[in-house]
């Protein structure tokens, strides 16, 4: 198309595989949705507030309900008293969220340092707003972070460092020393936004706690962090989020909001308000999901196959270096068709730097038994590969 604000923009490779797993009827633990329904408490809520006539447009940050839980939660978790009025705005889910920050914070030639592999919503929001993308990639090895080498591309022409914590698609969570070395570099770079992408803040596993941005007093007023109902619940359809920050900066996201969502699903807002106030609806789900990853990964009994345990998010990657020397993405679409189990190539992650290693995405949010069956299906990869 001439014009095209992006030109070499094809349809995802998560719209891509979850298409073939339909033509195949294969399992599909590609793209991140669970295959198990939501609490029904939640939905008996949502239908509470629909019959209560709670169906006309929320104001536009939120409704003061669900604002003043989310400062609760986030004061209980991270020790930050947020204030509901300045510091937080109810979103279309998270993605919702990043976009609209980016929107309203980069500028034309603006860098954005983006740390890959990366959710792929990242590079084409930059892009529209005329960004530069500069890449720096994590360690395929052991999934940590090169801060040493990611100083080294922010410059004075750098606006925004995004990071995502816990990790999509490595399962990598953030330690104290992470959080430390965003610090010394805001501390550094006093111009520069965090932008940090939380979603799966209650997905973290084996004891380790889940450190937001904001909980540093020094990294605070240059970032904003974003949410999701939708991954903390079980509800991604609901597609509803929240993005909190410094005041100066969601009064700039405010500016963009209200024009291109303005306010957020009524009824919903008032179900999660009344359902966040039972904290344990939130905080035996990494419990939960930790119970999956284990189930997963103890069932894959393939000695060519080389997992290291996702420490947060719902997603497992396993590495197929040692099995196949085919691109990731040949590999996904043959193992969809030949063991029927689909999964994500995670190149598709990256801007331009390519990893050379077969790795593939697996999502962790399914029944029991589904994951079990994906499982045995892949510990007969010798046959096919």
């Amino acid at each position: 198309m001439t014009g095209s604000k992006l030109p070499n923009t094809k349809e995802s490779i998560f719209s891509t595989m979850s298409k073939l797993a339909r033509e195949e009827e294969a399992i599909n633990l590609s793209q991140g949705f669970p295959d198990f329904d939501i609490d029904n408490t939640l939905s008996e809520l949502a239908f509470k507030y629909m019959k209560a006539g709670n169906n006309q447009y929320a104001p536009m940050p939120g409704i003061v309900e669900l604002r003043e839980q989310i400062a609760l939660k986030y004061e209980k978790l991270y020790n930050y008293k947020l204030n509901i009025n300045e510091n937080i705005v109810v979103t279309s889910g998270a993605t919702q969220a990043l976009f609209t920050a980016i929107t309203a914070l980069v500028h034309k030639n603006d860098e954005v340092v983006v740390i890959t592999p990366a959710y792929d919503c990242y590079i084409p929001a930059i892009k529209l707003c005329g960004g530069k993308v500069i890449e720096t990639a994590i360690d395929l090895n052991t999934f940590n972070i090169n801060w040493a080498e990611l100083k080294t591309k922010i410059t004075s022409q750098t606006k925004m460092l995004i990071v995502n914590n816990p990790h999509n698609p490595s399962g990598y969570v953030f330690s104290q020393q992470d959080i430390l070395e965003l610090e010394n570099i805001v501390k550094a770079f006093p111009h520069l936004i965090i932008l940090s992408d939380e979603v799966y803040e209650h997905i973290v596993f084996d004891g380790k706690p889940h450190l937001s941005v904001l909980g540093n007093k020094h990294i605070r007023n240059n970032a904003l962090a974003t949410f999701s109902f939708g991954k903390t619940f079980h509800a991604t359809g609901w597609k509803t989020g929240y993005i909190i920050g410094a005041t100066h900066l969601i009064n700039e996201f405010k500016k963009v909001h209200q024009y291109n969502v303005f306010s957020v699903n009524t009824p919903i807002q008032y179900a999660l308000a009344e359902y966040m106030q039972k904290h344990a609806n939130y905080k035996a789900i990494s419990n939960m999901y930790e119970a999956k990853r284990n189930l997963f990964i103890n069932a894959i009994n393939h000695e060519k196959l080389n997992i290291k345990p996702s420490t947060g998010s719902y997603y497992q990657l396993i590495n197929f270096t040692k099995l196949s020397d085919k691109t990731d993405v040949v590999l996904a679409k043959e193992l969809t068709r030949k063991i029927k189990v689909a999964s994500i190539p995670i190149s598709p992650f990256y801007f331009t730097n390519k990893p050379d290693k077969t790795l593939l995405r697996f999502c962790l949010a399914k029944q029991d038994e589904t994951l079990l069956k994906a499982a045995e299906k892949i510990n007969m990869l010798g046959e096919y590969v």
